[in-house]
């Protein structure tokens, strides 16, 4: 014969109060905000604007025949004037979006090597800038500050001449004598070496 009266009372189990039913809900939904939470966090590392960048960038081919104009960036993770103009890049991205596309291209994946032999790289970052029907209307080699990326991409949506930058200037497809251009021609710089 058990008594209540002769026991103490016994504290009650965590989630004693809750049904089988209920705790898998609770527990479900406890998974589902660490997922949301490390997603929103940028999963196990967070990812950089060039990262993002260069993950959301359209194809080359797309871009240039969408019937936008194009700013390409040929950069590299480890180079500081990249990851430095990124934050800005991002931000043109966002604002220009639907009239602009920004593809990111680096120099150290071999994918790219017909593109860094097309457009002549040998330093980064390097801006290439084409006009909604693909044409080539210039480049900018270096570094650029916020405002500088804004105008850039100011002009070329607009359709207006590129700023006058440092180290910005329209392209030329002028053919050179070859006899000449091989005396001339400079030595070839990789694009790894900011030449």
């Amino acid at each position: 014969m058990t008594s209540s009266q002769g026991s103490p009372p016994s504290s009650p189990e965590p989630g004693a109060g809750l049904g089988r039913r209920e705790r898998m809900v609770l527990a479900a939904l406890a998974a589902l905000l660490a997922v949301l939470l490390f997603w929103l966090r940028g999963g196990v590392h967070p990812a950089a604007p060039l990262e993002r960048l260069a993950r959301q960038s359209l194809d080359l081919t797309v871009a240039l025949s969408n019937g936008r104009p194009t700013l390409v960036e040929f950069y590299a993770d480890w180079c500081e004037a990249c990851r430095s103009m990124a934050p800005a890049m991002e931000q043109i991205e966002q604002r220009h979006r639907g009239a602009l596309d920004v593809v990111l291209l680096n120099v150290d994946n071999p994918r790219w090597q017909p593109e860094l032999d097309r457009y002549q790289v040998n330093g980064i970052p390097q801006l290439e800038l084409f006009n909604a029907r693909g044409q080539s209307v210039g480049r900018s080699i270096g570094a650029r500050s916020p405002a500088e990326l804004e105008a850039l991409a100011h002009a070329l949506v607009k359709e207006e001449p590129l700023p006058q930058l440092v180290g910005v200037g329209p392209t030329s497809p002028l053919e050179q004598d070859p006899e000449t251009s091989a005396a001339a021609a400079p030595v070839a710089v990789a694009p790894r070496s900011h030449g």
